[in-house]
């Protein structure tokens, strides 16, 4: 049987189980990146308020990044076990960064002419944020959260080796009984997710862009 019969009968035998673990990867990616956003998008913006405590926080992060997300993994398995639950605070690890690092460089790259004129208009600190800083953040703030995603899509797939699902399952079984087409059909099915997640967010700065733009304007 040649490659592409493999892949055409893996597809037809077995559809249900593939749409499982993209459902499950999905899953995981949205999770994960969703908290991670919560957590960086403000800590960023305190990051840039409160240089000082920033920098403590900015190092905090950038050191765990360091840590390899399997090594994370297998460190917390003692104490979270197995399952989805160590597989979301890896990821959340590795995500967070990227989202912290462009939410305080958004932040703090608004042009000091915007808040004087906030300011001169009267808004007050609430209007400020909601009007002009964070409209104007967010372009660049986006840029952190689809790397992010990107980086979640790719690394989720190591979820499979304690029990979270996703499609790194149909990788590890086909390493384990060196079937190419489970290689490829897991391997392909997290670069083409990756790339749509991509897209996603390039429509989405699209649409931003062009406010952020006539502001500079």
């Amino acid at each position: 049987m040649d490659f592409f019969s493999q892949l055409q009968s893996y597809f037809a035998q077995n559809s249900a189980e593939y749409l499982r673990c993209l459902a499950e990867h999905i899953q995981i990616t949205l999770l994960s990146l969703g908290i991670s956003a919560l957590i960086g998008i403000p800590l960023g913006y305190c990051c840039h308020r409160f240089q000082q405590m920033g920098r403590w926080i900015t190092g905090i992060f950038q050191v765990l990044r360091i840590v390899p997300s399997l090594a994370v993994l297998i460190l917390l398995i003692p104490v979270l076990g197995v399952g989805l639950l160590p597989a979301l605070v890896a990821l959340i690890l590795l995500a967070v960064p990227p989202i912290l690092m462009n939410t305080t460089t958004a932040f703090a790259q608004i042009p000091a002419f915007y808040l004087e004129t906030a300011q001169a208009l009267g808004m007050d600190g609430h209007q400020k944020f909601w009007r002009v800083e964070l409209p104007s953040a967010l372009p660049q703030i986006l840029v952190g959260v689809k790397t992010a995603a990107v980086e979640i899509v790719a690394s989720a797939a190591i979820a499979a080796k304690i029990g979270a699902g996703g499609l790194g399952g149909l990788i590890l079984t086909g390493l384990g009984l060196m079937r190419t087409d489970l290689l490829v059909v897991g391997g392909g099915s997290v670069a083409l997710l990756a790339m749509c997640i991509g897209l996603i967010f390039e429509l989405i700065q699209r649409r931003w862009m062009p406010y952020a733009s006539s502001l500079r304007g």
